[in-house]
């Protein structure tokens, strides 16, 4: 006759084979935490440019998303020609907007990366040299940059102003120019992705050191 386990026995397999159950899991899990390395998140953005004009010929773009939100809130006495269009027409890129949103909120709330952010010495030196202080524990900048001063709140809505204007004078924006433009190999989009990193080199230089005076 065949003898029957103990109770503890048993168990102890459901909880093996439970645990042996969630190792799948887990490391997906631990592998969507850490830090993508630039040779796959790289080519899986660029990958976004023919997906889209595979499934819809829809060109990869946020900047517009701008035009489509002022076109949906715009008043009827404004009546500005730019903005009257169909915009439900480009409901998908507002989908993608939120979705990329959403995606970055699940990033940081549900699968953080459980290592501290670890700054090269070089960036350091940086900050000390512009006069600020190190950032703590699980920042990437300096608290003086966004911390609430009449001086921040100006330079972060005069910066606003600037982005949304050279985005369209410019005709899109980094994703736009940089992943779109020069992969259909438009000489525009370069001539525009020379000036968005000069100014933001310069900026980096020279506007953000007189933050810290």
């Amino acid at each position: 006759m065949r003898q029957t386990d103990p109770l503890s026995v048993r168990i102890d397999r459901i909880i093996v084979t439970a645990s042996r159950s969630q190792q799948p899991m887990e490391s997906v899990i631990q592998f969507l935490s850490q830090p993508w390395p630039w040779y796959v998140s790289g080519p899986l953005i660029g990958l976004m440019v023919p997906l889209m004009l595979f499934i819809g010929n829809r060109s990869f773009g946020i900047s517009n998303n701008l035009r489509h939100l002022c076109a949906i809130t715009q008043p009827p006495e404004i009546n500005v020609d730019f903005f009257k269009y169909d915009w439900k027409e480009h409901y998908w890129s507002l989908v993608f907007v939120i979705g990329t949103a959403l995606g970055g909120v699940v990033a940081v709330g549900l699968l953080p990366n459980p290592e501290p952010i670890d700054l090269s010495i070089e960036a350091m030196a940086m900050i000390r040299a512009w006069g600020f202080e190190l950032p703590p524990a699980g920042a990437l900048v300096p608290p003086e940059l966004f911390s609430t001063t009449l001086q921040n709140i100006a330079l972060l809505f005069a910066g606003g102003v600037l982005v949304g204007f050279g985005t369209r004078y410019a005709s899109g924006c980094t994703s736009g120019h940089a992943i779109t433009g020069l992969a259909t190999l438009q000489i525009e989009s370069l001539y525009a992705l020379i000036g968005i990193f000069a100014g933001g080199l310069a900026a980096s230089w020279f506007l953000v050191p007189l933050l810290a005076r």
